[in-house]
């Protein structure tokens, strides 16, 4: 077997830490180099009941890809990018192969793949299925799901088997969650099976892309232009995207010569796909602007150049938090982020109780930007010391009991992991963990995958 397994201190601490701001020290790390290896060391897990937690480049925000029990199963080697077929628009890729490369593969091609979660330069693909990662797109495109035509999978036994998705119109054999399997692990983080290639479907590559920067005064015009951002018949946004005055300011320093101004309380950034004139879009983009609060000229990001410069900006955001959260790690302290969601028309007020839950508790103001077209925004906290992140946390379920009771979720997009698994009976009830649970004996009967991860 070519795979490395190593007990050394130094490889193992390589594989420590993640986006989440934990650290966790694994017993072994192994580097796999072929499905085969896996399949050999998933036999020999399941032997010795050793338990093995996958990971890709290790930007998992909740500790889904740390683990200090049993071993590390780094899939970073299995990066092939293969098998592009134009005319049926799919693509195979191995887990390790990083998401914006995959993006270039088929770009080249005149294909998309749509799912762009914000670290998609630093991400795996295996991760964003592991986690059913989305992004800014999503609101056009749906979350990674939607977009995975078939994968293989090594099961907790080693066993490798392969899982496609149904093309039936109709179907009413047995329980709806039987329908498609593929479905199961798809967001299972590690816990069903590991995912060593993937089939995924692309789509035609948009014949241009333009990005329009909105900034407001007050939060308020911002969240209303959201609203009217969604509900509009003259535009076709594929994202809405919402920076508070804190994410703004942030932006703001990192992109000096965007021309962010200064006196800015909020900003809404939108993209859209252009299939008829530029001139006449941009005009239905002003209209729709004017209706709200025309204080400031909208930035237009217009070319490739220009779409990149503005991802920079809104990545330059949790770059920028989760470096703060870096330097608190000493003192027991992190960045906390949380990316809960509710139906788009209460995003506004949902915020609002956010702050006022924070602001009781004396923290600083969180730092809010994200999704907002689905709902869904991101809360950031820097948190100095373990009394802080104490005092933190308690906000967070605060404000996510409250976000429940609203009909909306504790986690959007970035999955439960670790860190958020005690926030799971938030919005799920017993039966529905029973179920679950039920679903994990089976596959994983000795309980060795993932361990910590969701239940």
């Amino acid at each position: 077997m070519s795979t490395d397994v190593s007990s050394d201190r130094a490889v193992r601490q390589a594989y420590e830490a993640d986006s989440s701001g934990l650290q966790l020290i694994p017993d072994l790390v192994a580097r796999p180099q072929t499905i085969d290896d896996v399949i050999e060391l998933l036999k020999r897990a399941a032997s010795d009941r050793t338990p093995v937690t996958s990971a890709g480049a290790q930007t998992s925000t909740t500790g889904a890809s740390i683990t200090d029990k049993g071993m590390l199963l780094s899939l970073r080697s299995l990066n092939q990018i293969s098998d592009l077929d134009v005319k049926s628009k799919t693509v195979i890729v191995g887990p390790g192969a990083i998401v914006a490369e995959i993006k270039k593969a088929v770009a080249a091609a005149g294909l998309l793949f749509a799912p762009d979660p914000t670290s998609e330069e630093e991400s795996t693909i295996g991760g964003a299925i592991a986690c059913n990662a989305s992004g800014a797109r999503t609101f056009k495109y749906g979350a990674t799901r939607k977009h995975v035509r078939a994968l293989k999978v090594v099961m907790a036994s080693g066993e490798l088997v392969e899982f496609r998705r149904s093309d039936l119109e109709k179907n009413t054999v047995g329980y709806a969650f039987a329908h498609d399997p593929i479905d199961w692990f798809i967001g299972s983080e590690g816990t069903l099976g590991i995912i060593v290639e993937a089939e995924l479907g692309l789509l035609p590559l948009p014949q241009r892309v333009v990005g329009l920067a909105t900034l407001f005064r007050e939060e308020s015009e911002a969240l209303q232009f959201v609203i009217a951002s969604r509900e509009a018949t003259s535009v076709s946004p594929r994202c809405i995207e919402y920076f508070d005055e804190r994410a703004l300011e942030i932006a703001r320093n990192s992109a000096p010569g965007a021309g962010i101004a200064q006196h800015a309380g909020a900003m809404v950034y939108v993209e859209e796909e252009i299939n008829d004139d530029l001139d006449a879009s941009l005009v239905r983009w002003l209209e729709l602007i004017e209706s709200i609060a025309p204080d400031f000229e909208p930035l237009v990001f217009d070319g490739e150049a220009r779409l990149r410069e503005a991802r920079r900006i809104r990545h330059s955001i949790p770059a920028t938090m989760n470096e703060k959260g870096g330097k608190h790690r000493g003192a027991g302290g992190r960045k906390v982020g949380t990316d809960w969601a509710v139906p788009y028309r209460k995003l506004g007020p949902a915020i609002q109780a956010a702050r006022s839950f924070a602001a009781e508790r004396g923290l600083e103001a969180p730092v809010i930007y994200g999704h907002a077209g689905n709902g869904h925004p991101h809360q950031n906290f820097i948190a100095r010391d373990a009394r802080e992140l104490t005092t933190i946390e308690e906000v967070v379920e605060q404000t996510l009991r409250h976000v429940v009771s609203l009909g909306g979720t504790v986690a959007a997009e970035h999955g439960i992991g670790k860190i958020k698994r005690r926030w799971l009976p938030l919005q799920m009830n017993r039966l529905q963990i029973s179920m679950m649970t039920a679903v994990k004996r089976e596959l994983d009967p000795l309980g060795i995958l993932a361990p910590g991860n969701i239940l």
